[in-house]
């Protein structure tokens, strides 16, 4: 038999071919177009050649990360090994000599689905299964799994493989990579579920979910060509940060042109940055909002004058109330958008005119113009929310007896003297675009829609989803572990429910977490029973360094200094860093990091392409690290009613470390057993104004943490600045309106 260095060097010489076949072509679609019939056709070669130059993988990648092997009986023009067996090479792209012979097979074709479902129950007529190890394209080892001997061994493949495992310990950066050398068999499985259902894939955290969820919308582009096309496909994630993390996986895999936005992305354009109180981005959020919008734009609709006499060339023409009022009945009953109905409402009245010898002229027509104004009056989504959320009568009168007088209090707020001035809040763009609806319709042009995150959406939020869905096909991806804020989710149904209806709905879980250490998960997991109750553990296949997690037990004013040094430290092994914090310790976090001159960025504003970044429980959701640094978990569980969810959330988003900092030790990080009577619980964060009496106690505790965040946040040289600048911010302050309550620790 060969010895092993003596296949590597044969097999190299295969990768050396396809790579040089690959750049050919490369260098092929670089040229210029055949001069075309039309400019039209040479503008499609040119943007063609293009979009296939820039679906290759880049030169320094490997051309194969796989092989497999199936037994055939041996034919002209097969590439068959010395036993026999006919070869397949597996990579990102399908790859061809001059004479068109495939030299690697894509990764979804069925050959591809092949590498990834044969298991030792079921072979699927192959022999072997080759997994590479490479640097570029140079082959430096490989892993060969033989079927007939593993048939006393089928769990093994079950759980994660070398090649998994060797992926799992690359250092993060600030993008998610593509999986297609690493997908497990049960992954694969609902990569190529079929197209037409609303498929929810749930697992917890480092189950590859959402990288699932992504390689499945190239598998549907590339199987389902006939009937779905990129520009078909919209990927929703629940922020910013999210849609940047993940923005180069489908482009990675040759799918560019597919639509990847925020939720908030899918609203009118505004200006954002009202804050609102939880009950009323609570009540915002809510199905019967839908009604209340409906109605009042309705409302909107007036009623004609007895008579409606119009000034045509000097001359009058009357047309009486009941007959405008007819024709306004029939705009209102029917079907389509509010401007639709208008247009038709206009040109009935325009026909009106010409029957009674009015001008045919368009341009002759004002008087009609503005008779349709006052009856049907043209509007912007801004300016209707506007003056509808400025009304109380109007609330009430759209209330319709499903909203209280509180909830229409609640609602109410004087608007902006100019649309142009008018701040929103996060909760108003689901009600902008529900407003937008009714006005213009929304076509549902997205045959296939995937939703991350999908378990904290409010209704209105998932009713902006449904109605751009063409026909009911989607990828819902979450765990319910996980869901939080005002809109937390205990059953799948609560979200399904509020989606297109059209197509069968089906629940897979994800079993197997592979990439948040063993050590990390076990000691998350026990926030579960307290946390999600009815959510199932997943089974975690690897473990972290040893050491991991860690925690810091520190005085309040140094856990900022802390953490900021424990940065440093991952900063300096070349570690991608998230530092996660409750609101409560932002600034301070914030001062440590410029304090000791780090490169950070913060996730709040979609950056997340620094070697350390300050994220919130809520925002780092969906994440990866190689190191994440937990800042007051005590504080994580106090600033949320499913507080225990979130910090859930910020323990599981590291793949290798967790340092914890923490100025408590009411969770119990180091001793094993059940500790849910020891969790944190969740607290009031505003108070009433303290007794009197212990004023200067207060006065002097805020003095010793202010002392100790600057002795740990800055070095001795720079404490004068700082006080000098503190006391220059406090004057700013001074004139400003103080807040009621007082914030303060319990």
């Amino acid at each position: 038999m060969e010895s092993k260095a003596a296949e590597i060097a044969a097999e190299q010489q295969h990768f050396d071919l396809a790579r040089k076949h690959r750049e050919l072509l490369r260098a092929e679609l670089g040229e210029n177009p055949d001069v075309a019939a039309n400019p039209g056709t040479g503008r499609w070669l040119s943007g063609f050649r293009r979009g296939r130059r820039d679906a290759l993988a880049p030169p320094e990648q490997e051309v194969a990360f796989g092989r497999v092997d199936k037994k055939v009986d041996q034919k002209a023009g097969q590439q068959v090994d010395q036993g026999g067996d006919e070869r397949f090479y597996i990579g990102r792209e399908t790859i061809l000599d001059d004479q068109r012979q495939v030299l690697v097979v894509n990764w979804k074709t069925p050959i591809g689905d092949l590498y990834y479902q044969a298991s030792a129950e079921d072979p699927r007529g192959l022999t072997r299964k080759r997994t590479y190890s490479c640097e570029g394209n140079r082959i430096v080892d490989f892993e060969d799994l033989l079927f007939e001997r593993l048939a006393e061994a089928i769990e093994a493949l079950d759980g994660p493989d070398a090649a998994l495992l060797g992926e799992l310990d690359r250092e993060r950066t600030g993008a998610m990579r593509d999986i297609v050398a690493t997908i497990q068999a049960a992954q694969h499985q609902l990569i190529r579920a079929p197209l037409e259902q609303l498929l929810v894939i749930e697992g917890g955290p480092g189950t590859g979910k959402t990288a699932v969820a992504l390689h499945r919308v190239s598998w549907l582009l590339y199987n389902h060509s006939d009937r779905l096309r990129p520009r078909d496909v919209l990927v929703i994630g629940p922020h910013p940060a999210f849609i940047r993390y993940i923005r180069t996986v489908l482009p990675s895999l040759g799918d560019a042109d597919v639509e990847q936005a925020d939720i908030d992305a899918l609203c009118p354009p505004v200006q954002r940055g009202r804050q609102e109180d939880a009950a009323t981005r609570r009540l915002k959020g809510e199905a019967r909002m839908a009604g209340l919008l409906a109605r009042a734009l309705e409302a909107r609709i007036g009623a004609p004058e007895a008579a409606e006499r119009m000034l045509f060339d000097g001359r009058f023409l009357t047309l009486t109330g009941s007959e405008v009022a007819a024709e306004v009945a029939g705009a209102r009953q029917a079907v389509g958008p509010y401007a639709l109905r208008r247009q038709r409402l206009r040109a009935r009245l325009a026909e009106l005119v010409r029957e009674r010898g009015g001008p045919v002229d368009a341009e002759r027509l004002p008087p009609v113009e503005n008779l349709l104004e006052r009856l049907w009056p043209l509007q912007s989504a801004a300016a209707f929310l506007r003056g509808l959320l400025g009304s109380r009568n109007r609330m009430a009168a759209a209330a319709a007896g499903e909203f209280t007088d509180e909830e229409v209090t609640l609602l109410y707020r004087r608007g902006a003297d100019r649309l142009s001035e008018q701040v929103w809040s996060d909760a108003d763009g689901p009600l902008l675009d529900e407003v937008d609806d009714l006005l213009n319709g929304t076509a549902g042009r997205y045959r296939h829609i995937v939703v991350d995150e999908a378990q904290d959406l409010s209704p209105m939020q998932l009713r902006a989803i449904a109605r751009r869905s063409a026909n009911g096909s989607l990828t819902v991806v979450g765990d319910l572990a996980q869901s939080t804020g005002a809109w937390a989710r205990d059953r799948w149904e609560e979200v399904t429910d509020h989606l297109p209806q059209t197509l069968p709905r089906v629940v897979e879980r994800l079993r197997y977490g592979y990439r948040v250490p063993r050590q990390v998960y076990e000691l998350a997991a026990r926030l579960l029973p307290i946390a999600a109750p009815g959510v199932e553990p997943i089974r975690v296949v690897r473990d972290g360094p040893e050491g991991t997690p860690a925690t810091h037990v520190v005085e309040p004013g140094e856990r900022a200094g802390r953490a900021a040094q424990i940065a440093r430290d991952h900063l300096e092994a070349h570690r991608f860093v998230g530092i996660v914090c409750p609101a409560a310790c932002r600034a301070e976090l914030e001062f440590a990091l410029h304090a000791n001159d780090l490169p950070w960025g913060r996730a709040d504003q979609g950056e997340l392409d620094r070697a350390i970044n300050l994220v919130s429980p809520q925002e780092a959701k969906g994440l990866e690290f190689d190191a994440v640094i937990v800042v007051e978990p005590e504080e994580i569980v106090a600033e949320d009613p499913r507080g225990h969810r979130l910090l859930f959330v910020a323990l599981t988003r590291t793949i290798r470390y967790l340092d914890i900092v923490s100025s408590g030790d009411t969770l119990p990080l180091e001793s094993p057993g059940d500790v849910t009577d020891r969790i944190p619980r969740q607290r009031t964060l505003v108070e009433p104004d303290p007794d009197p009496t212990v004023e200067l106690s207060l006065l002097d505790r805020l003095a010793e943490d202010l002392t100790a965040m600057i002795a740990g946040g800055a070095p001795p040289s720079m404490w004068d600045e700082v006080l000098q600048r503190t006391a220059a911010l406090l004057d700013e302050r001074s004139g400003r309106d103080r807040p009621k309550g007082r914030h303060h620790r319990a």
